[in-house]
């Protein structure tokens, strides 16, 4: 794949993540695909990334007033205040997520905290959502490792998540994780 084909994916990555306004689409692509810098990379990037944001504008007039990142979200604020820590994109893996989370866990005082579990996707259980896969995986779990404890931890998860609309599928086990099912990739891009 050339360079600027690469560009263009991760373009579309972080545009249609809904995270980053066109600066900060800029720098992460620059620094991921590392374009020679002069005036002429520049500039296309530039252009291809305001074209890209001009599609996700049109998109979001059509998209509900309250998307179901819009709820997540909300789900996740409740999570966070009944002492689950409910982590958006927590790394790119499942390893990954289990490090953000531990990480932050120790930052609030571990085992002094209020926290007795987590919950957290990962950037590949975001881009299989945005790109229409089967909806949303989410992990969770209890950071003493005790399994039924983790196991009700996931239970906690899943009723929170039902309140807020979402259709969950658990199998009920901690070796599962939670789908939230044809959960739809709508997060409305930051205003610059």
């Amino acid at each position: 794949m050339d360079l600027r084909a690469e560009a263009i994916d991760a373009v579309r990555h972080y545009v249609w993540a809904g995270y980053d306004d066109e600066d900060e689409v800029f720098g992460l692509v620059d620094e991921d695909v590392l374009f020679e810098s002069d005036g002429e990379h520049e500039a296309w990037l530039r252009t291809a990334i305001k074209r890209e944001f001009r599609k996700k504008q049109a998109a979001e007039r059509t998209w509900p007033e309250v998307t179901d990142c819009n709820r997540l979200d909300r789900a996740f604020e409740v999570l966070n205040k009944e002492g689950i820590l409910a982590q958006h994109k927590a790394g790119y893996t499942q390893q990954d997520g289990l490090e953000v989370v531990e990480r932050l866990y120790a930052e609030a005082s571990g085992e002094q905290s209020d926290i007795g579990g987590y919950c957290f996707y990962t950037i590949q259980d975001m881009e299989g959502a945005m790109w229409g896969e089967v909806g949303l995986w989410l992990a969770f779990g209890r950071f003493s490792g005790d399994s039924e404890k983790g196991v009700a931890v996931g239970r906690q998860v899943r009723d929170i998540l039902t309140r807020f609309g979402f259709a969950v599928v658990w199998d009920g086990s901690i070796e599962s994780r939670l789908l939230l099912s044809g959960f739809r990739w709508q997060r409305r891009s930051p205003h610059t």
